[in-house]
């Protein structure tokens, strides 16, 4: 109780400022990755979810593997994907990641695949041994395209339709990697997961001031791949 009162007093006062921010081209570098973050496109330097992913990554062997980055906003990921190896797909429904995505692709002298789509609507039937979804998860109808990175709708449809959409994209040991925070509606998700004969389990964890962020493996039932011990013990990361 007393962290959500404090994280609505922060939201009536840091979110301003981050709006404010956000209003004009802003650069962003880890990890040899320059990035440049356009208005209105979701900010990994600002939200711990991103790079809470990336140290995921890094213990990935990506060589040569096909990974697709669903809603991939500036690309970081798919950038960090692309220098280890990995033929990407990078996709997005805003035009303007689009434009964001192939900018930050050609400051980093990357290649990959860049799509414009609704959830899988415009990406060809192809597998995929990895797909990373920082999705928005907040209960709320969307009405513009900043909005999509947030919410999912108030009845989660935005899952719903990933959980109908994602099987035919994934082979016996693709690996969905998700990343989900305590403030959103886990068990459901869960729930819509299942429904669609998906395997949802827990990868690891990580806590920053207010809140905690959680990275799930999904994966079809007949998945065979260990979910932990190919994982490194991160310092700032408790594992499941």
């Amino acid at each position: 109780m007393i962290r959500k009162s404090v994280k609505r007093i922060l939201n009536y006062t840091y979110r301003p400022l981050l709006v404010l921010y956000l209003k004009w081209e802003r650069k962003y570098y880890r990890d040899g990755i320059r990035l440049v973050v356009l208005p209105g496109v979701f900010h990994p330097g600002l939200f711990y979810s991103t790079t809470f992913m990336l140290d995921i990554l890094k213990s990935k062997s990506l060589k040569e593997k096909n990974v697709l980055e669903l809603g991939a906003g500036t690309g970081m990921l798919s950038v960090y994907c692309v220098k280890k190896g990995a033929n990407v797909t990078a996709s997005d429904i805003s035009w303007k990641a689009i434009v964001n995505l192939d900018k930050n692709a050609r400051w980093n002298r990357v290649s990959m695949s860049i799509i414009q789509s609704d959830l899988f609507d415009n990406i060809p039937k192809q597998i995929f041994d990895y797909v990373i979804i920082n999705p928005p998860y907040y209960k709320k109808d969307p009405k513009t395209d900043p909005e999509r990175a947030w919410y999912c709708g108030k009845n989660m449809e935005y899952f719903s339709r990933l959980f109908k959409q994602i099987p035919g994209y994934l082979g016996e040991r693709s690996v969905v990697l998700m990343v989900l925070s305590e403030d959103c509606d886990i068990d459901r998700i869960k729930e819509l997961a299942e429904e669609n004969k998906l395997v949802f389990n827990l990868l690891a964890e990580k806590k920053l001031f207010l809140e905690t962020n959680y990275i799930y493996k999904i994966s079809l039932p007949t998945g065979d791949l260990p979910v932990l011990s190919q994982f490194k013990d991160f310092s700032s990361a408790k594992l499941a």
